[in-house]
């Protein structure tokens, strides 16, 4: 599961891996999966060795209300770094975190840290969860507005919520209510699977009418099962749609289907082309107990997610 970001002002990249023997369910407080640290100075040419990051991040959930942390690891995909918050140095990352507690609830955190990587906190702090029903991988990004959206794995759909600051520079605040988002309210539907995916706002214009809109767009197995990897899109018209959770949660229409085949976890990333790289697991020559998946890239452009409905924003 690693986990990756780029730098936006520099050469360096930072990768958050899995590691051990441990596995994630099978963790206790003192013997648990680890999770390590990965940097490359120069856009990931070359790689410093591994450092054991588990314990400065472990030690802080120590005196939490809820719970010590038996087991936890950063969902695999895209570290997302703000477009907005900047204390320091490097503009602040968030890290989604799946987290089992002392009483063996899993529960969502987020990570953030303002030095690319090297110091780490819980935003809001370790007494309170971003999700607080049975939680499982997570993805993370800003809305336009600058709160933190939490995007969580969950049977038939996904599990939002918003982090709104009460003190940027402190990290600190407060997580809203989360709302689910499926197949009833006209969500991201997974139809008959749980499977994690990727979350993405961009910037983008209306074909037909030219209005300017921010486009959130969600990959999931569209199912049924963990078949027909896609992408799910929603028009950020106002500040409306995306005011609570439960405004993110509904209404999301369907795009682009990558595959028609057995298919699973995915993430993407914004390409300097404009394009949107897409990375995902297919069944293209085995189906998963049948020996594993193979790992596919491609790339498509915001026409092709829409069906020419939305372009790219540049400016």
């Amino acid at each position: 599961d690693p986990a990756i970001v780029a730098d936006r002002e520099s050469d360096r990249v930072m990768v958050i891996s899995c590691a051990g023997n441990v596995p994630y369910i099978q963790g206790t407080r003192n013997n648990h999966l680890l999770m390590t640290r990965f940097y490359s100075n120069d856009n990931g040419q070359t790689w410093s060795e591994p450092e054991d990051i588990s314990e400065h991040i472990y030690a802080q959930f120590d005196h939490s209300t809820l719970g010590h942390a038996r087991s936890m690891f950063v969902a695999s995909g895209r570290i997302m770094q703000s477009r907005t918050v900047k204390v320091g140095e490097y503009y602040r990352l968030y890290a989604a975190v799946l987290v089992t507690l002392e009483n063996g609830d899993w529960r969502n955190f987020v990570l953030y840290s303002d030095d690319f990587g090297q110091r780490w906190g819980v935003l809001g702090g370790v007494n309170q969860t971003a999700i607080n029903v049975r939680s499982d991988e997570a993805k993370v990004e800003e809305l336009p507005d600058g709160r933190v959206l939490i995007s969580s794995r969950a049977q038939g759909g996904r599990n939002f919520n918003i982090f709104a600051y009460s003190d940027v520079a402190a990290a600190e605040g407060k997580w809203g209510e989360l709302a689910f988002s499926g197949a009833e309210n006209r969500g991201v539907e997974s139809k008959d699977n749980a499977c994690n995916g990727e979350i993405m706002i961009l910037p983008a214009e209306d074909i037909q009418t030219g209005e300017k809109v921010h486009l959130m767009l969600q990959s999931v197995p569209f199912g049924p099962d963990r078949w027909n990897v896609g992408i799910y899109f929603k028009a950020l018209r106002s500040p409306a749609d995306y005011a609570t959770a439960e405004d993110v949660a509904r209404n999301w229409e369907r795009g682009y289907q990558a595959t028609t085949l057995e298919s699973a976890y995915s993430t993407m990333c914004w390409l300097k082309n404009n394009r949107l790289g897409f990375l995902y697991e297919e069944g293209t020559y085995n189906a998963w107990e049948g020996g594993g998946y193979t790992i596919v890239y491609d790339s498509y452009s915001l026409e092709e997610i829409t069906s020419d409905r939305f372009r790219y924003r540049k400016e």
